[in-house]
C-alpha cells in the first residue's frame, strides 16, 4: 500500500493509479529492468539543494543529473546533490531513497525532467522499495504542477 499520505492525496483527487508491488529494488534502473518496464518511463526522485533550499530533481530511471544543464535551465549556479542524512527526516512516511515525485506533499519544489512528459504513462516510487505506482504523467503533472526542464 502507498504511503498514507500519498494515497490519502491520490484518492482525494479522484486519479486513476494502480500500485504494483515487486521484489526489492533500491535503484530505480534496477526496478525498470526486473518489471521490463522502459527506463524512460521509472522517474527516479533525487533530492538536491537548490542555494539552501531542498527540491526535487525527477528524472528518467536511464538518465543521470547533468548539473551544468540543470543549473543553466534553473538560473541557479548553487546547486548540488543532497545527503541522504540531510533528507532523510523530510520523508517520515517512506523508506529512505524511496520517496515518490510528489514534492507538494513535503513543502518542496518539484523539476521534472522533459524526458518524462514523452510517455503517457509514469512510474514511480510509493514509499517504498518493493512498491510502484502507476499513473498517467497528465495527472501527476496537474497534481504536482513540476517545473518542466532538460536536467538530465
Amino acid at each position: 500500500m502507498p504511503a498514507r499520505k500519498l494515497k490519502e492525496f491520490l484518492d482525494s483527487e479522484s486519479v486513476k493509479y494502480v500500485k504494483i508491488a515487486h521484489s526489492p529494488a533500491y535503484t530505480a534502473r534496477e526496478l525498470a529492468q526486473s518489471l521490463h518496464i522502459k527506463g524512460s518511463m521509472v522517474a527516479k526522485t533525487v533530492i538536491v539543494y537548490i542555494r539552501e533550499k531542498m527540491a526535487m530533481a525527477v528524472l528518467p530511471a536511464n538518465h543521470s543529473i547533468d548539473f551544468d544543464r540543470f543549473r543553466k535551465a534553473v538560473g541557479e549556479e548553487d546547486i548540488r546533490l543532497a545527503t541522504e542524512g540531510q533528507f532523510r527526516g523530510m520523508f517520515p512516511d517512506c523508506e529512505v531513497g524511496a520517496m515518490p515525485p510528489f514534492g507538494n506533499l513535503y513543502g518542496m519544489d518539484v523539476y521534472v525532467d522533459q524526458h518524462l512528459t514523452e510517455d503517457e504513462d509514469i512510474f514511480f516510487n510509493a514509499c517504498s522499495h518493493s512498491e510502484l505506482v502507476r499513473m498517467s504523467y497528465q495527472d501527476f503533472e496537474r497534481l504536482v504542477k513540476p517545473k518542466v526542464i532538460k536536467i538530465a
